[in-house]
């Protein structure tokens, strides 16, 4: 039996890839430069790398648990274990962490300046949509994960 819509989302990794296009873009049409470092792009490559990682980790989870990793599917579990442990969402987390090293190597402001609109609108238009269909599916199991485990870290 599917899940009852929750309302049109936007693909997530769509809402992180235009943010790192509006960065791109601003960055080279209003630059805001930052200053120059030799450890810059060792910084940029780490935060992605971390970020692969971490939504590698938590796919298997997924994948594991038997439960759908389509923010538009129907879970089957509640997941607690691995990094759903620490992170609510550690694929959006992961996300985040990619964005944040693409801006590190756009060597711009720009990605920073973006960055707390880009959280508010995963929050606002995919994260609170999938609360609220975790709360039907999981009710009471999920109200005690909500009051244990933080919603980013």
């Amino acid at each position: 039996m599917p899940a009852k819509s929750v309302g049109p989302i936007p693909p997530p990794p769509l809402v992180y890839l235009a943010f790192i296009g509006c960065a791109w873009a601003l960055a080279r049409w209003a630059p805001l430069d930052l200053p120059p470092h030799e450890l810059v792009a060792y910084a940029g490559w780490t935060a992605i790398a971390l970020g692969v990682l971490l939504m590698l980790w938590a796919a298997w989870e997924m994948l594991r648990h038997r439960t759908t990793i389509n923010p538009y599917g129907r879970p089957s579990s509640l997941l607690q274990t691995g990094p759903f442990g620490f992170s609510r969402n550690p694929i959006y987390l992961a996300d985040t962490l990619i964005y944040c090293g693409v801006g590190v190597l756009l060597d711009s402001l720009w990605p920073w300046l973006l960055l707390p609109l880009l959280i508010y609108c995963m929050q606002r238009a995919v994260i609170v949509h999938e609360e609220h269909l975790l709360t039907r599916l999981f009710d009471d199991e999920y109200r005690t994960y909500r009051r244990r485990v933080r919603r980013w870290l």
